[in-house]
């Protein structure tokens, strides 16, 4: 069965085309599109050894979508777009609408009404969810929620101190995100490490998040309500009291503006002033620059907080795993989160952590530790094309947490 799982930002598109069978789950083709809704967009296409790739000027997401079947066709990686069997999205907010279900009207118009929440999310998945409807209109589509690992949660973990009512009629509440990159982990440490019940994953690269995982099921998220909360993020301020919004309002500036500035201009950018990359605040800091040291620390500080949080929910660590741009290739940062918990019976090894990095799973802890210490790449597109396969294997499946 041939599956192609769609990745989205507000201007980009990627996607993976999978041979999904029983024996076999291979990626046989991939494609990265950048700047879409903006000239000179970036496109890249890989089948195999060949590659493709050049510049356009798409207007939207349907136009990459358009110009991506068009480039797999030539490079021979399907014949006509209708060898795509069906089509898997790593979609983000659906509300109480969760899990991995069929794309129909009424789940994209729970999108669209949680767009106000997730708008650098869920407007580009739902651009695309029609965008192929209109290519492909016999093509069954599938929405694979980031929030569908989290409903393991215990309610206690999922309530904010708000009145009850609008938990009951606004959906206000934490939901948890980063879901598929999480179950990954959860599936391939059992699968590394049967033997480790209770793993902290920590997912952090351009957006960031923590999970608390014990027996493969999530018991706690980083993540709330919005994908702006939590660990703070490339760009995006993370945990933030609400109530400094009245102070940043009666200082003259608008919601619209500060949404825009939270949303896109804090985070390790805002902090530092330097750059929304680690790598280049890592530089930054290592030529003196103070704001970018103080960006760097507190990151670190903010994944600790999570990190010894989540040791309370478990009740110890049996793994921690590190994933995503900064986890895989970020050996300062993981040893700096590491650094103090021999409490917690946990020890790297350095000269491990320091050769840890890119696409390798790799084990750092030092022999004396108690808790293992992984680098273990993440594989959000194979998680959803399993699932994509799972829900058309059976009926529609529509969960929702009380």
């Amino acid at each position: 069965m041939l599956i192609l799982v769609a990745n989205l930002g507000s201007t980009s598109f990627k996607c993976k085309l999978f041979a999904m069978d029983a024996e076999d789950q291979s990626v046989i083709a991939q494609a990265a599109v950048d700047r879409v809704g903006l000239s000179g967009s970036g496109w890249q296409v890989t089948v195999g050894s060949r590659q493709a790739r050049g510049t356009a000027d798409l207007a939207d997401h349907a136009a990459a979508i358009e110009l991506t079947l068009n480039q797999l066709i030539d490079l021979g990686a399907i014949k006509t777009v209708h060898d795509v069997e069906a089509i898997g999205f790593k979609a983000v907010h659906g509300g109480d609408t969760s899990g991995a279900v069929r794309v129909d009207d009424r789940v994209i118009q729970t999108m669209e009404q949680f767009a106000d929440v997730a708008p650098q999310h869920n407007p580009p998945y739902v651009a695309a969810m029609k965008a192929f409807g209109r290519m492909l209109p016999d093509v069954p589509q599938v929405a694979a929620f980031e929030t569908a690992f989290h409903q393991t949660i215990p309610p206690a973990r999922q309530v904010y101190g708000v009145p009850h009512e609008w938990i009951e009629k606004m959906g206000i509440r934490r939901y948890g995100f980063h879901g598929a990159s999480h179950r990954y982990i959860a599936t391939r440490m059992a699968e590394l490490a049967p033997e480790a019940r209770r793993v902290i994953s920590c997912h952090l690269g351009g957006s960031c998040s923590i999970s608390a995982i014990e027996d493969g099921l999530s018991q706690a998220n980083s993540f709330g309500m919005t994908c702006q909360t939590g660990v703070f993020h490339s760009s995006r301020v993370g945990d933030f009291d609400t109530f400094a919004l009245l102070k940043l309002v009666k200082s003259g500036l608008s919601l619209d503006h500060i949404w825009q500035v939270l949303g896109k201009q804090a985070g390790l950018a805002g902090l530092s002033g330097i750059s929304s990359d680690m790598r280049e605040v890592e530089d930054a800091a290592a030529s003196g620059d103070g704001r970018a040291r103080l960006a760097i620390d507190a990151f670190v500080e903010s994944c600790r907080h999570f990190v010894g949080a989540y040791l309370a929910v478990l009740n110890g660590a049996d793994a921690i795993v590190f994933t995503g741009g900064i986890g895989q290739n970020g050996q300062a940062i993981r040893a700096a989160i590491c650094a103090d918990m021999t409490y917690a019976g946990l020890c790297l090894d350095d000269a491990k952590n320091r050769q840890a990095s890119g696409d390798a799973e790799t084990r750092i802890d030092h022999s004396d530790s108690r808790v293992a210490v992984w680098v273990v790449p993440t594989n959000e597109e194979l998680i959803v094309a399993r699932q994509t396969v799972e829900v058309l294997g059976h009926a529609n499946q529509v969960s929702s947490i009380q």
